[in-house]
């Protein structure tokens, strides 16, 4: 018995050949050891690593590189009066001024704690917004395009695997809410949920969610399609296996993947979005730390940007790389698990 055990043992820590596997092989299975070699390899996926981690970076450390001025609403961006004429990067702080954090002599040689990006337009410090919007740039993309994901993909995976009257009626609804325009459907439901929970996040997040879900219904709908006819499900079918056990087990892991390339990419897309919905006056509070409510401070100079340039500059730069970070881990999964793109590039 023992020298059966062993035997399994030493089978299942080779590869069809025979070669040796890695522990991390071992650990993360062949699909996912070959992503992940895929996206560590990959130079478009490497700088869309590089950045991302940048980003996770200032977000885990924005209470050390900028120290939140009420630590009950650290997102609340610290403004230097209330006059409308933005002010330069570097000028000193004239009234409220933050705690100095402690890295900032070592590296200035100063002791006077100074607008870092600037001001907007009523005296909103750029650099707090910049770097706790981060934080909030990481929460809602993340959030809401988990939530729609999970949401589309547990209605797709219905529709497809039981068709009939299931895969008409969920289909119908899925067609009703993508007749609606995105931008201005999510506007309007913001809107209208803005009276019922407040001004801030939550009512644009939903907004969000409640459109956001169709893409991954229809998307992994049409994978399951090709999937369910499969030898392996048929054969699964005629043992008697459950309906629940074939669909977790044998479908979805092997038509899953495309839908999980698209969700990464729209993580920039939602962000994006929200960022125009804040720009709009819908998304997040006035004075909330985000990159559009930044951009919103800038709209009455965008005509003089000669002289006002970091108004735009350091929120939409933010915003630019966010969203280039998630297109281009997104693009380089596709690439990995498409293999007809294989040699293509």
């Amino acid at each position: 018995m023992a020298a059966i055990t062993k035997e399994r043992k030493a089978v299942a820590e080779t590869d069809y050949v025979g070669r040796p596997l890695s522990w991390m092989e071992r650990t993360l299975g062949a699909q996912g050891y070959r992503i992940l070699k895929g996206l560590l390899t990959n130079p478009i996926s490497v700088a869309g690593i590089v950045l991302l981690g940048f980003f996770l970076f200032v977000a885990l450390a924005a209470p050390v590189l900028a120290p939140p001025v009420n630590a009950d609403d650290p997102y609340q961006i610290p403004r230097d009066g209330y006059g409308s004429v933005p002010q330069p990067p570097g000028t000193p702080w004239n009234s409220h001024q933050p705690s100095i954090p402690f890295w900032w002599r070592a590296v200035t040689g100063h002791d006077q704690w100074v607008h870092v990006m600037g001001t907007a337009s009523g005296q909103w410090d750029i650099y707090y917004g910049v770097v706790w919007g981060t934080r909030t740039a990481l929460r809602v993309g993340v959030t809401i395009t988990l939530i729609a994901a999970i949401a589309g993909i547990t209605l797709g995976a219905l529709s497809a695997f039981y068709g009939g009257a299931v895969d008409m009626l969920i289909m119908r609804v899925t067609d009703i809410f993508i007749a609606f325009p995105f931008l201005p459907a999510t506007m309007t439901l913001a809107a209208v949920l803005t009276p019922l929970l407040g001004r801030g996040l939550y009512p644009a997040m939903i907004a969000l969610t409640v459109f956001g879900w169709t893409i991954y219904a229809r998307l992994l709908r049409s994978d399951i399609l090709s999937v369910r006819q499969r030898e392996y499900v048929l054969a699964a079918q005629v043992l008697g296996v459950n309906d629940a056990r074939i669909l977790l087990r044998h479908v979805l892991p092997n038509a899953i993947f495309p839908t999980l390339v698209v969700a990464s990419m729209q993580i920039g897309s939602v962000v994006i979005t929200f960022s125009a919905l804040s720009f709009l006056g819908v998304g997040a509070d006035v004075g909330y730390a985000d990159w559009g409510q930044l951009l919103s401070f800038a709209r009455a100079w965008m005509t003089n940007l000669s002289d006002y340039w970091y108004i735009i500059v350091y929120p939409g730069v933010s915003l630019v790389l966010f969203v280039l970070a998630w297109n281009l881990v997104g693009d380089a999964l596709r690439d990995i698990l498409d293999p007809r793109l294989h040699g293509s590039r």
